[in-house]
């Protein structure tokens, strides 16, 4: 009876301890799959050392015509770069130059920014309201210019609707994008920031 008995305790032991083992290496794997999941989702740490004018860069603010042959510029869609280039003609003859600051950009640039602003802000929900990501900007898609100096956004603020030119955020007073509706009927309402336009959600 003893024997039996202890030899029951071993098996049950050895079973129990097989099951510890077992449940240790499905624990393990999970945590390891959960880790290569969430390293693959994250983006990738991108460094502005490696981008270039062809990434859409524009190094120094105020020192691009928007007649300039940059990709910055010649890569926006063509209907925005007609108005914003028409639009730039007119507020010459009123004094006022216009310059491209920032207008296409590629994902890889985009997601340079973002990064930066999420250092610069302290966290993704704050960054949203400045920089979109690169798979929902307007700027990747060569559909939105910043335009610059102050005077021009003023000029922009006053008369861009006649171009189709119109601000979409109300912190950004450099970002603009065509709306040609906005020659008959105005410049639609402004959004607050990035974070309350649906085209910027994922």
């Amino acid at each position: 009876m003893n024997t039996r008995s202890t030899l029951g305790r071993h098996r049950l032991t050895a079973l129990l301890g097989v099951a510890l083992v077992a449940a240790a290496l499905v624990g393990a794997v999970f945590l390891i799959g959960q880790q290569s999941l969430d390293s693959a989702s994250a983006a990738p740490q991108l460094s502005a050392d490696s981008l270039t004018d062809a990434d859409g860069v524009i190094r120094e603010e105020d020192a691009v015509s928007v007649f300039d042959e940059v990709p910055a510029v010649t890569n926006l869609d063509p209907a925005l770069l007609a108005a914003v280039r028409t639009a730039a003609s007119a507020a010459e003859l009123d004094g006022v130059r216009m310059q491209v600051n920032s207008g296409w950009r590629s994902a890889a640039y985009q997601q340079v920014l973002r990064q930066d602003a999420v250092v610069e802000y302290g966290s993704e929900e704050e960054a949203a309201r400045w920089v979109a990501p690169p798979e929902n900007s307007e700027h990747v898609s060569g559909d939105a210019v910043d335009l610059g100096p102050l005077p021009a956004q003023d000029w922009l603020a006053r008369r861009g609707a006649e171009f189709g030119l119109c601000q979409i955020y109300a912190n950004e007073r450099w970002h603009f994008e065509l709306r040609p509706a906005a020659v008959a009927n105005g410049c639609p309402l402004m959004y607050d920031d990035p974070t309350a336009d649906p085209r910027t959600q994922g």
